[in-house]
């Protein structure tokens, strides 16, 4: 890997200085530092000001440079030799008596100095066997090979080379702001809704048997990460479908991994933590940037993680589990901190609500939980039913799915008192924090195509599930119309999941791949 130089960065400091006229700020780095810029804007300019003898300028140049000795005696040396000619012997002394480059040949060549201060006494062939023309254009030839060129603005058109390389990467959105100093974009502006339809990309693993058995954006919309059967957690660019080589440790291969098949995924608000969850109950959190470990919870629980999310600053951990229960681990202490009890079966999605007081699990047991984060008391259990009472929002009683399995829960945005509820059926429900189902959406499929996975729009104003059948189905949030269906692939579909901010979901399968579609 090609690296930079310590020197070069500080001469595109220094060129940065001079161009913007900070001299003070310019001599102390150069001062501090030891490095000159030792360049000019052109070779041919500086070359051209030396055979047209125009010194004032050429003096102005090489003030900043640092050049060899011997080639700057001879270029003040033909200065002062032109200055008496001209009869400026006054300004021809002060050069021989106050500059470095003479000092210099005082010392160091000094019977050169003695004949060149004759020239005051008796100004007779000062030029020697060369002309005046052919002595300057010999110096500018000496000269300039001791100075490079270098273009105007170098910093600032190698900033903008290096965002325009993220931007052709998928590594920086176009037209995202973006923080030179920490290295990061700011978090993008959700942009406005629109359908869901067009497949534009997919991602294969490699193998018959390797599939992702789960997938999260990053809530900065920079990352997908996905979880493998094989226990492997990849960073992606969902933009090109390759992995994040700006992650050192993806770019050597050296991913993040547990000893089984991942269940689960979950961000932290900020998206530099990622949790997972694994098959033999265990949990671990992970650094994203640099792919290391911060804490393993061993076992987490009795059975495999289904589902974790982080509370909001990401010092706990909240799961759900194939023991039935729904836990809070404390990172710090690495401790159960709460544990809730009360399914029957499998937990398949665990959620805090927008306040985190509330948690929120769901079960193939057929309900969803509400419960007190504080007490750990069940407040609300809720079985949706196809045949609720939706105009009045009554609260639906315990059993009346039976075995129908509830899959997902999903935030539903700009309205944090609402939630996505994903049932095995041809249904996906909306329901409140005080366990009422308040609208309903299906595709009235009898067989077949039921439901495995939901997600949401980044504004909430449309309402996606994606079936047994393997088609996305989009409805209109507000009226719950089923406004499309798109095909995705041939293979079970295993879930589905919606970017923050752009119109645009992901979609994995049995057969190995990741369906990304966009508007």
């Amino acid at each position: 890997m090609s690296t930079v130089q310590s020197k070069d960065t500080v001469k595109l400091i220094l060129q940065f200085l001079r161009e913007n006229n900070l001299h003070r700020t310019l001599q102390a780095l150069e001062d501090e530092s030891s490095v000159t810029l030792n360049t000019v804007d052109s070779k041919e300019g500086l070359m051209n000001d030396i055979k047209n003898g125009k010194w004032d300028v050429v003096l102005k140049q090489i003030i900043s440079l640092s050049i060899p000795p011997p080639q700057l005696v001879d270029l003040y040396e033909q200065i002062i030799i032109e200055l008496v000619d001209l009869n400026e012997k006054g300004t021809a002394r002060a050069l021989m008596k106050r500059t470095d480059a003479m000092r210099w040949m005082k010392e160091n060549q000094t019977d050169r100095y003695i004949q060149l201060e004759q020239i005051f006494v008796q100004p007779k062939d000062m030029y020697g066997q060369e002309t005046k023309e052919a002595r300057r254009n010999r110096i500018a030839q000496e000269l300039v090979s001791h100075i490079s060129t270098v273009p105007p603005s170098r910093l600032l058109t190698l900033l903008g080379q290096s965002l325009k390389w993220q931007q052709q990467q998928g590594l920086l959105q176009p037209n995202t702001a973006y923080d030179l100093f920490r290295g990061v974009s700011h978090v993008q502006k959700a942009e406005e809704d629109a359908s869901v339809t067009k497949p534009y990309l997919s991602i294969k693993f490699p193998g018959k048997k390797t599939f992702a058995e789960c997938a999260v954006f990053s809530p900065n919309g920079q990352y997908i990460a996905t979880g493998t059967v094989d226990g492997f957690i990849e960073i992606w660019n969902y933009l090109t479908g390759k992995l994040r080589k700006d992650l050192s440790y993806q770019a050597e291969d050296s991913l993040m991994a547990m000893d089984n098949a991942v269940l689960c995924l979950a961000f932290s608000q900020d998206s530099e933590l990622l949790v997972s969850g694994s098959t033999d109950g265990k949990i671990t959190v992970w650094k994203v940037q640099t792919g290391i470990s911060q804490r393993r919870l061993s076992p987490a629980h009795s059975q495999g993680v289904t589902s974790v999310c982080f509370n909001k600053d990401g010092t706990q951990v909240l799961s759900g589990s194939y023991d039935h229960t729904v836990k809070i681990h404390g990172l710090k202490s690495g401790k159960t901190l709460k544990e809730f009890r009360g399914h029957s079966s499998f937990v398949n999605a665990v959620a805090f609500s927008s306040d985190y007081t509330r948690v929120l699990s769901a079960s193939s047991d057929g309900t969803v939980k509400i419960w007190d984060t504080k007490t750990t008391s069940c407040l609300h259990t809720v079985t949706p039913k196809t045949n609720a009472d939706l105009s009045k929002g009554a609260l639906n009683p315990v059993g009346g799915i039976g075995s129908q399995t509830v899959q997902s829960i999903v935030r539903v945005p700009r309205n944090m008192d609402q939630v996505l509820i994903c049932v095995k059926s041809n249904t996906l429900y909306i329901m409140t924090m005080r366990g009422q189902i308040t609208k309903s959406y299906s595709h009235h499929k009898k067989t077949g195509s039921d439901f495995v996975s939901a997600a949401m729009s980044p504004q909430g104003e449309f309402v996606y599930g994606v079936g047994e059948d393997s088609s996305l189905y989009c409805f209109q949030t507000t009226t719950g119309n089923l406004l499309g269906e798109t095909k995705i692939g041939d293979a079970e579909v295993i879930g589905l999941v919606g970017h923050p901010f752009s119109n645009v979901l992901a979609s994995y399968d049995e057969s190995g791949h990741v369906y990304f579609l966009k508007a």
